[in-house]
């Protein structure tokens, strides 16, 4: 059991990657939004609802996750990266392939920086804790590509 376990929290294992788990992780996130890049006007409908149950799948996996680990917010756990992505990338019809390398460098620089609400928001206990400071550097990404499209309406 404690193997399913991991297999979710790590997105496949690539939250066990012994260098930068993190930024291995958000990998999974491209992979889902490359996925999706055919699907047109519904990118941002099967985004959120790809989002939502990866958050609904994460989130009471989240103590045990800590527990695993020994530490809070561990680095094994990855599928707030994935979904902190999806969020970076969710927007009006789907990205181009551009966009998808651009939005991944703009998520990490958010999820690194930890804007003051994503710090407030990872002080919380649990698996509310370490997806919504995902979820809020997310936010951040999203802001900054729609802006990036505006200026370079090409990405």
């Amino acid at each position: 059991m404690n193997k399913l376990r991991l297999a979710i929290v790590s997105f496949g294992f690539l939250g066990c990657s012994p260098f930068a788990p993190g930024t291995v992780g958000t990998l999974g996130g491209v992979a889902i939004a490359y996925a999706l890049m055919g699907t047109g006007t519904w990118f941002p409908v099967w985004v959120l609802v790809i989002a939502a149950a990866l958050y609904a799948l994460g989130r009471p996996l989240g103590a045990w996750a800590e527990q695993y680990a020994g530490k809070k917010d561990p680095g094994i756990y990855v599928i707030d990266e994935v979904i902190g992505y999806l969020i970076t990338v969710l927007w009006i019809d789907a990205p181009s392939l551009m966009a998808l390398v651009v939005a991944f460098f703009v998520f990490r620089f958010f999820d690194v920086l930890k804007p003051p609400l994503a710090r407030r928001a990872e002080s919380l206990p649990g698996g509310d804790g370490i997806l919504l400071d995902d979820v809020v550097a997310g936010l951040h990404g999203l802001v900054l590509m729609v802006a990036a499209r505006f200026v370079l309406p090409g990405l």
